[in-house]
């Protein structure tokens, strides 16, 4: 089931987030789980390869320069190791280098992030998935879908532990805009026929900018500047959103 979620940043705009459904995340999960089988398969045959070539024709045998029981037990170790790695390692990895999408979720177009609209970081991150070896134990997810029809963010026990959704990668801000300044704070400013609550979430914005998801830092410039150009007294029809908050940012400091 698709829901939306409605998230009011820190400049009192209103960001709305399509909640990513159980079919479409389970679409990407087996992308990722495929791509992680093909990683596997890769790797057997490539030992196998070199079992051919050294006269060890089981790639779960005993390596060389080993002997006995000791090496294979040590060699078995070692590929249940890499398995875990492989397994764990592949989401944290993709999570942090693709802000919160993983190869199977930039496919389906989701992305993982933060209740409050903020990018995902290492330690949410770590936790989500290693819940996520728990949740793919207890019926190869079936409870973690039970959840996520429950709960009311689409989230599985990962994203509960973690304090992260997982949402379609088109957020866009809500026109309307809170008033952040008190009433006396409402004389405007001389010069460009702003008032001082637009100053303050100018301010807001640019000092929080960088730990906004592209898309969502996008929306609200957008939702600013719609809300302050008819206040100014020139058009500066020629800047986008964001070149015309950064050129008003410059004018005052």
């Amino acid at each position: 089931m698709e829901r939306d979620l409605d998230v009011r940043t820190a400049e009192a705009v209103a960001v709305r987030f399509e909640l990513a459904g159980l079919g479409s995340r389970f679409l990407a999960l087996a992308a990722d789980l495929a791509i992680q089988l093909l990683v596997v398969l890769a790797v057997v045959i490539v030992l196998m390869i070199y079992g051919a070539i050294s006269g060890n024709h089981s790639p779960f045998g005993t390596p060389p320069g080993t002997g006995g029981k000791l090496g294979s037990a040590l060699f078995i170790a070692l590929l249940a190791i890499a398995s875990f790695v492989l397994a764990f390692g592949y989401f944290v990895v993709f999570e942090l280098a693709w802000n919160g999408q993983s190869p199977g979720k930039r496919l389906l177009g989701l992305r993982v992030i933060r209740d409050g609209g903020f990018p995902i970081d290492a330690g949410a991150s770590v936790i989500r998935n290693l819940v996520r070896i728990v949740e793919a134990s207890l019926g190869f997810y079936v409870i973690s879908a039970i959840i996520m029809l429950l709960s009311p963010e689409n989230k599985r026990l990962g994203d509960f532990a973690a304090g992260t959704i997982v949402v379609r990668d088109n957020a866009a801000a809500i026109p309307t805009l809170a008033n952040l300044a008190s009433e006396e704070d409402e004389a405007a400013v001389a010069g460009d026929g702003l008032e001082r609550a637009d100053r303050v979430l100018i301010e807001q914005y640019l000092a929080r900018r960088a730990s906004l998801d592209g898309n969502a830092a996008q929306a609200i410039a957008t939702a600013i500047a719609a809300r302050i150009r008819p206040k100014l007294r020139a058009s500066f029809h020629y800047l986008d959103d964001v070149s015309l908050i950064e050129h008003i940012a410059r004018s005052r400091s």
